[in-house]
């Protein structure tokens, strides 16, 4: 049974605009509002990242029982609570004058996250698509990839004009009016038949979850994650210890959304036509490519690294989703997916605090780190050539 063929664009197009909503206002809101959310609260910047970080902690716990749950009655209901919780959790955050207060409304918000964002989309298409979720899992990556160059502005410019809390409030309120119309309106009710077939059908979602073909690509998602969140909290500084002036690290910066983008339309056009584990590997060594570059040259090749590194993240964010697709198939998906980012979620926690003081110390050099993550992860994606083999035969 062909489901939702002619309605796929449209799911896309929600699942994606929805997606940007959901990592502008919580992924990337710490970014800017950091600062005011501590100077109102009489903390130092670090205790907002801290109850950042506990939210994406929280994310790592809950995503495998999510994803299984996704795999057995589609994504829509779970997609809808979780705009009704971002909403809930950014109106609490927003309401805050408390330091406990304030963690509580981010560990609601990363009950949301952990519901809401690339993992329960992508298995959302997993179930209503099967095999075929490879294009609409690039297509809301692809509108998603402007979260952050449409979201910072709105964030920066309500914030300056009433505040950080009357932000909070902003993006709480779009969360009902565009995301949860979005995620319960257009996400088709049926699933593929790989969800309603017999049971026979179901025998690979008992297939082991911790065999050798997980492992390696738990580790290169766990790996390419930190190095991609330690950028994301740190890039500008980092661009400046390299001789950027504050004016070109911005600009250079700011070029990563663009590149993310760029690649994955690449990546929907040029590459659909091969194995998604080629696109990994190219992935996984522009980073460590574009360091070489920034280090030998120095300054002037800024822009040249934040290119290469948007390009490689921008490419990962789609194998993420769609490597595990390819390699175990559909059944049992979201379950696997959740166990694979378990990893990058723990990482990723620690990520911003770790690289501060390893900037501190080491300054540019710190890319040195960056770079043999990964390297390490474009290694084990030379690994999983034997066992993908293997897999398939099974």
């Amino acid at each position: 049974m062909q489901i939702g063929k002619q309605h796929r664009l449209a799911v896309i197009l929600a699942l994606g605009t929805a997606q940007t909503l959901g990592w502008g206002s919580t992924y990337y809101l710490p970014a800017i509002l950091a600062g005011p959310m501590a100077a109102d609260l009489g903390v130092t910047t670090g205790w907002i990242y801290g109850a950042f970080s506990v939210a994406m902690l929280l994310t790592a716990f809950i995503g495998p029982g999510v994803g299984q749950r996704i795999d057995r009655f589609g994504g829509r209901n779970i997609l809808t609570l979780s705009s009704l919780i971002f909403a809930a959790g950014l109106a609490l955050l927003g309401s805050a004058t408390h330091l406990a207060v304030f963690v509580a409304a981010w560990l609601m918000i990363g009950f949301g996250m952990a519901i809401g964002l690339y993992e329960a989309a992508f298995a959302t298409l997993a179930a209503i698509y099967g095999r075929e979720s490879r294009s609409a899992i690039t297509g809301i990556t692809l509108l998603a990839g402007f979260a952050s160059t449409i979201c910072w502005p709105i964030s920066a410019l309500v914030d300056a004009e009433w505040g950080w809390r009357a932000t909070c409030y902003v993006w709480a309120g779009a969360h009902l009016l565009i995301g949860l119309p979005l995620n319960r309106l257009m996400i088709p009710r049926e699933l593929g038949d790989h969800i309603t077939a017999p049971p026979p059908a179901m025998a690979q979602e008992d297939a082991p979850i911790f065999s050798r073909p997980m492992l390696l690509l738990a580790f290169a998602f766990a790996v390419t994650w930190i190095t991609s969140t330690a950028m994301a909290a740190h890039l500008p500084r980092i661009l400046e210890a390299a001789g950027a002036s504050k004016t070109m690290a911005i600009a250079a910066a700011a070029l990563v959304g663009p590149a993310q983008v760029a690649a994955r339309v690449l990546e929907h056009t040029v590459l659909q036509r091969f194995h998604p584990l080629l696109s990994a590997r190219m992935a996984s060594i522009t980073h460590p490519l574009g360091v070489g570059l920034l280090l030998i040259f120095g300054a002037p090749a800024a822009y040249l690294f934040t290119l290469l590194h948007g390009a490689g993240n921008g490419v990962m964010t789609i194998a993420k989703g769609t490597l595990p697709l390819v390699i175990f198939g559909p059944v049992g998906y979201g379950r696997r997916q959740g166990w694979l980012v378990a990893p990058a979620r723990f990482g990723q926690a620690g990520a911003p605090f770790v690289f501060a003081l390893l900037l501190e110390w080491y300054g540019q050099h710190v890319l040195l780190f960056t770079s043999g993550l990964c390297l390490a992860g474009f290694a084990a994606m030379l690994m999983l050539r034997t066992a993908t083999a293997e897999t398939a035969k099974a």
